[in-house]
């Protein structure tokens, strides 16, 4: 046997191969034509499914049917890739910052405190919360997203920021 010399021959034995030819079966799966009922299934498989009882007629329509069904799943497969690699499918946005004002009174917030801003959004507060000096009103805030999914709520006045999370 001659050896190739771009490839060894065991690497044909290789967990690589293998992996690479998994990777390419559904290329190939596409390109296979249908195979009747008939073909696929043992005399015994037949006998004890029943369908060695149906005639040719009847035969024939569920081939055409088992046909037709994997044609149109083929082919939604088909046009689903065709969109991804078109990009239609819609990308999520990037998170955009909320500037706000939370309404009413406040000395201060607590951890797991929800504030209802003007806009009708409502934010939990997930840091140990935050306590003012005086009391304050209709707070100016600016929620922006920060690391990792994490989002900020930040005031003018140069208090730390406050960890919240989006309730609704």
């Amino acid at each position: 046997m001659r050896r190739s010399p771009l490839l060894p021959s065991r690497f044909f034995a290789s967990p690589l191969f293998a992996i690479a030819l998994l990777l390419c079966t559904p290329l190939f799966a596409a390109e296979r034509p249908y195979v009747p009922v008939e073909q696929r299934l043992s005399a015994d498989e037949l006998r004890e499914t029943g369908l060695n009882t149906l005639s040719a007629t009847q035969l024939a329509l569920l081939n055409r049917l088992l046909s037709e069904e994997r044609d149109a799943d083929l082919r939604a497969a088909d046009a689903k890739r065709t969109q991804d690699e078109a990009g239609r499918i819609p990308k999520r946005t990037a998170a955009q910052v909320v500037t706000a004002t939370v309404p009413g009174t406040a000395r201060g917030w607590a951890q797991g405190q929800t504030l209802l801003l003007d806009n009708g959004q409502r934010w939990r507060v997930l840091d140990s919360g935050v306590n003012f000096p005086r009391p304050v009103e209709n707070l100016k805030v600016t929620i922006a997203p920060g690391f990792l999914g994490a989002w900020y709520l930040r005031i003018d006045d140069g208090t730390p920021p406050i960890k919240v999370q989006r309730v609704d």
